[in-house]
């Protein structure tokens, strides 16, 4: 039997393409972004095969593209932004200004207008969202200050984008008109002969309007209607609410302001993101995100024509030098220059040395508007997925450099004689606070102690009570700073660097305290601390059976499993003592 199904052949295909080069790019330890381009590549009318329905594709990426812009919202932290705003602001704006600067000349050097110029520039100059958290995730880096600069800058780049989808509309209307008033996408733009100045004048009251909306009754509705159905508490009612809200909201505002379905789904996850829910809506709505999120990318490869590589390898290059050297290099001084440590400039450019969701609207906007012309999305396709796919390898230089200059800061501030001169400046005494605690310890028969989180301060603070000589090895900037100013000796980094544990001297110490939750770092840990000192006692926690033999098999000698050691403490409330105990 025959049916007409390309929505189910688009959904199907895409989404199971996707998964098989996403997998095989994770395997290969690229982003799993790569292989959903590279499926929408396949799929696409550009290569040989099955060819997916282009309208469908585009439909279910607006979907994508609502859904995503709602996650940047629910993720915008006002506070986190605050924290780091003398850097992040002024850097983010500086570096977006030199990358669209240098995309302008490479596009004025391939003989586009000055308006194609600007969007192609303007899209090489924002880093993806998704492949920048998921590599701050994955070095731990998020809770550092490191990482807070990294997503500041992001936040930053991400409402210079915001921004940029409301107003190129209204420009795009004026300079390329197809006769009469028309609509791109969902964009409303200029009647014919209409100027620059008037048309950003009413895109202007319109999105003023759609925001004291939102921040007038927008941020009361949301919040009670969850709220409410929280109250019921039908977890699906309330995943149905979350999606329901980002979906009528961005639906709203393109029928009734006029403004993009991107800004109004974006406005939507920043009214949610207010609400004490917004943990919990995140999470709910997450699964879908991903869902629509993949076919949005894979729908973005079906664009992209593999000919331009061979075709157009000069521009290509160019486009990638500035992606991945340009902006780098731009951010590292701006970085640099604000007096910060090289470390913290490196993880910035290597945070930022690539480009994609954000470039991806932009581009199919631009071309929609007539603005940027079809070669240009091209290129920019191109460097995302050569720029994403490079990234790790980025990343893995900068990381091989961060840890030659902290071996080299470490091994000075250990061969200084004397005090350390007093800091003068914030810069002065940051960077002082670092040198303080990459030295290498003197302390012998000593406890070291691994993280000090949520279990880690509670070991601590039980050490310091019985008077047990201790030092901390921890990565998270703050914890690292306060426990410092405490007058407790830390080493600051990740204990899974050679450099870092080496200079816990541990070949001299009593114990190992592995009191981190990743059991496959805690694992290398482990087997760094049981080759440094053979009799030392070594204690880990873990989470299952798996991960207690995991850490027993290299070298851990007391593995403690909080599930368990939970179950016990109740077996010993519920239970005769003797009983207990044989649990």
């Amino acid at each position: 039997m025959n049916h007409d199904i390309p929505l189910i052949l688009t959904v199907v295909v895409g989404l199971g393409l996707a998964f098989v080069l996403g997998t095989i790019a994770h395997r290969f330890k690229a982003p799993p972004l790569v292989g959903y381009l590279i499926a929408g590549v396949l799929i696409g009318p550009y290569t040989p095969g099955f060819v997916a329905d282009q309208d469908l594709a585009n439909q279910l990426a607006e979907l994508g593209v609502i859904l995503l812009m709602f996650g940047v919202g629910l993720h915008f932290s006002l506070k986190d932004l605050l924290s780091v705003k003398g850097i992040a602001v002024p850097g983010a704006i500086v570096q977006m200004a030199i990358a669209t600067g240098l995309g302008l000349g490479l596009a004025l050097w391939l003989g586009w207008s000055l308006e194609a110029g600007l969007v192609f520039g303007l899209a090489l100059s924002v880093a993806s969202t998704v492949v920048l958290l998921k590599a701050l995730q994955e070095r731990r880096l998020i809770d550092t200050e490191r990482g807070r600069i990294a997503v500041g800058w992001l936040i930053v780049e991400d409402l210079a984008m915001v921004l940029a989808l409301v107003i190129i509309p209204a420009i795009g209307g004026v300079i390329a008109t197809h006769g009469g008033e028309e609509v791109i996408g969902d964009a409303l733009v200029a009647e014919p002969g209409q100027s620059v100045w008037v048309a950003l004048g009413l895109t202007g009251l319109k999105v003023v309007g759609f925001v004291a909306f939102m921040l007038i009754v927008g941020r009361r509705v949301i919040p009670w209607i969850l709220h409410y159905i929280a109250h019921t508490g039908s977890r699906e009612l309330f995943r149905l609410a979350v999606l329901a809200i980002a979906l009528g909201v961005a639906l709203g505002a393109a029928q009734l302001f006029d403004v993009s379905l991107a800004l109004g789904a974006f406005f939507a996850g920043m009214i949610l993101a207010e609400s004490a829910l917004a943990h919990r809506a995140a999470e709910e709505s997450l699964p879908l995100r991903d869902a629509f999120a993949v076919l949005f990318f894979v729908s973005v490869g079906m664009l992209f024509d593999p000919a331009t590589l061979i075709e157009n390898p000069l521009p290509v290059l160019g486009v990638l030098l500035i992606i991945v050297f340009g902006k780098s290099l731009a951010a590292f001084a701006i970085v640099i220059l604000f007096g910060y440590p090289v470390g913290t400039a490196l993880v910035i450019s290597a945070s930022l040395a690539q480009i994609g969701e954000f470039s991806f609207i932009l581009a199919e906007l631009g071309v929609g508007l007539g603005m940027l012309p079809q070669e240009g999305r091209d290129l920019i396709l191109a460097g995302a997925i050569l720029s994403i796919l490079l990234n790790p390898v980025f990343f893995y230089g900068v990381d091989r450099l961060k840890l030659r200059l902290e071996r080299r800061a470490a091994a000075a501030a250990a061969a200084a004689a004397g005090p350390l001169p007093a800091p003068q400046t914030a810069a002065e005494r940051e960077r002082a606070d670092d040198e303080a605690m990459l030295r290498a310890s003197r302390m012998t028969d000593h406890t070291v102690l691994v993280g000090y989180g949520r279990v880690g301060s509670i070991v601590g603070e039980a050490l310091r009570k019985a008077q047990v000589p201790f030092l901390v090895i921890e990565d998270v900037d703050r914890i690292a700073t306060e426990l410092h100013q405490n007058g407790i000796e830390v080493i600051h980094g990740n204990a899974a660097a050679p450099a870092i544990i080496s200079a816990a001297n541990l070949g001299a110490a009593h114990r190992l305290i592995v009191a981190i939750p990743n059991a496959f770092e805690a694992a290398n840990i482990v087997q760094a601390g049981r080759a440094a000192n053979t009799g030392m006692s070594i204690v880990a926690r873990a989470h299952s059976d798996a991960e207690v033999a995991h850490l027993r098999s290299h070298g851990a000698d007391i593995v403690i499993m909080a599930e368990r050691e939970v179950a016990k403490s109740i077996l010993a409330e519920v239970l005769p003592a003797p009983a207990a105990r044989e649990i």
